[in-house]
């Protein structure tokens, strides 16, 4: 299945907000082990948030083998390339190593507990 992101989120890949749409469309079809296709085309603008929620988030349930083989990246800019292997690479280790997730989640706690 195509997922034309222009159409989900315009110019701007910047958000969480916009990457929990399009996790929640793709979540999913992946786990059903039907492949993706992402086309950028017409997106401008990238953001390491957009990343996290949409395609990071599915390292926790989908192995990253699986995620190389059922998703197809098309169209996107080398400046949205190097902030989606920025990412991918961050939640590898993120959900790869417990004692560094839950030092994360600490910090994230403890932050949040500050607003």
């Amino acid at each position: 299945m195509a997922y034309k992101i222009f159409d989900l989120v315009g110019k701007y890949a910047i958000s969480a907000e916009s990457g929990q749409k399009l996790y929640d469309q793709i979540h999913p079809v992946l786990l059903s082990g039907n492949p993706v296709e992402l086309d950028f085309t017409g997106v401008q603008v990238f953001a390491s948030p957009f990343f996290n929620l949409a395609i990071a988030h599915l390292l926790k349930d989908i192995p990253a083998d699986n995620l190389n083989r059922l998703v197809e990246f098309t169209a996107i800019s080398s400046e949205g390339w190097n902030v989606l292997e920025r990412v991918i690479a961050n939640a590898k280790h993120y959900y790869s190593d417990e004692q560094f997730r839950n030092a994360v989640d600490a910090a994230i706690a403890e932050q949040a507990a500050t607003f």
